[in-house]
């Protein structure tokens, strides 16, 4: 069984060592990851694996399957497991149509999409909000003031429609300017950063790591298998991909997000050290990850039952030091990929 954690130390949330992420739980065909999204039967399945195991913290978004994944993951939970025994996370921010008003972080749109989250999830509360970017982040949208945000966040707290607030992939100094605005007018602070992080993209290891870890505030961090390259479900090159997500339109997702150049060089390692050690090498790279004192819940998702043993094995291996060095020592610095405009 997964050990149970803190979730940083600006709160008393107790969450399992592993966070199970739901992008691939809904309707197939529907939304951007609809070529390799399990159905609610199929899903089922794995819910109840991951409960088995001792995982109690689940992550979604409202524009994973169009909204179809709260569906889905909101009717499991229920069916599964009491109310006071999970932690269910979901997030705000991303477009979810053309229309005016249907993503960013104004006060209209955080009000509604909470509303109609609540709705598809069938809840009558979210225990962790996460604003998918900053308020300036979201593409296509406005740079809505961060008091018009943080408000709306705070409103919802008090509501009582949101226990706890997160946020995701920001610059560090947007992140600090966030919770000291919050701090300076006695509004929610964010508990948690749920960045880009794993073996191949380590540029949050400059300034957003060592402030949350310095803060008390928990990562969770999003991709710790690089969408499969450190599986090696690539086998040394994009154009080499072994699965259906490697193989079918998320491949240009991951190619935009991996610019390094030893990425396959890295992930290679990761399969050596997986022989010294007698395990996979998703097990290694999320040891890695595990590795790291503010890392609290990383997000993993699966497909596959066999999927969440290995990567629940993980959390019982202890790298050596100079096995973390040989697997860091060939990481190249690339540009923040957030300056480009996304992440």
């Amino acid at each position: 069984m997964l050990e149970t954690v803190q979730l940083g130390k600006k709160s008393g949330l107790r969450v399992s060592r592993l966070c199970l992420g739901t992008m691939n739980f809904g309707q197939p065909g529907r939304g951007h990851q609809g070529d390799w999204t399990l159905g609610i039967d199929e899903s089922r399945e794995i819910f109840k694996a991951a409960i088995d195991r001792g995982i109690y913290y689940f992550d979604c978004a409202n524009v994973y399957g169009v909204g179809a994944s709260e569906e889905v993951v909101g009717k499991l939970l229920k069916e599964l497991l009491p109310r006071d025994e999970y932690v269910l996370a979901t997030k705000v921010a991303m477009p979810l149509s053309r229309r005016p008003n249907h993503g960013g972080l104004s006060r209209k749109h955080i009000i509604e999409s909470v509303e109609q989250s609540l709705q598809r999830l069938g809840h009558d509360y979210i225990d962790q909000l996460v604003i998918h970017r900053h308020p300036h982040g979201v593409p296509g949208q406005a740079n809505v003031p961060i008091e018009e945000t943080l408000r709306a966040l705070d409103d919802l707290v008090r509501a009582g429609k949101v226990l706890y607030l997160g946020a995701s992939s920001m610059f560090a100094w947007q992140f600090v300017e966030l919770q000291l605005t919050a701090e300076l007018n006695g509004w929610t602070k964010f508990i948690s950063m749920q960045n880009h992080y794993n073996l191949v993209y380590r540029e949050e290891e400059r300034e957003m790591n060592p402030y949350c870890k310095q803060n008390g505030i928990a990562l969770t961090p999003w991709s710790p298998l690089a969408r499969g390259i450190l599986t090696g479900a690539y086998k040394g090159s994009f154009s080499a991909g072994s699965t259906d997500r490697s193989t079918g339109q998320d491949r240009a997702r991951t190619e935009s997000l991996y610019h390094g150049e030893r990425i396959f060089d890295i992930a290679a390692r990761v399969g050596e050290l997986a022989e010294k050690y007698g395990k996979s090498s998703a097990q290694i790279a999320v040891a890695w990850l595990l590795s790291k004192p503010e890392v609290s819940a990383p997000i993993v998702g699966v497909s596959k039952i066999a999927q969440l043993d290995d990567l629940v094995g993980a959390t019982e291996i202890s790298l050596e030091a100079e096995d973390i060095t040989y697997l860091e020592e060939l990481y190249n610095p690339v540009s923040n990929l957030l300056s480009l405009g996304s992440s």
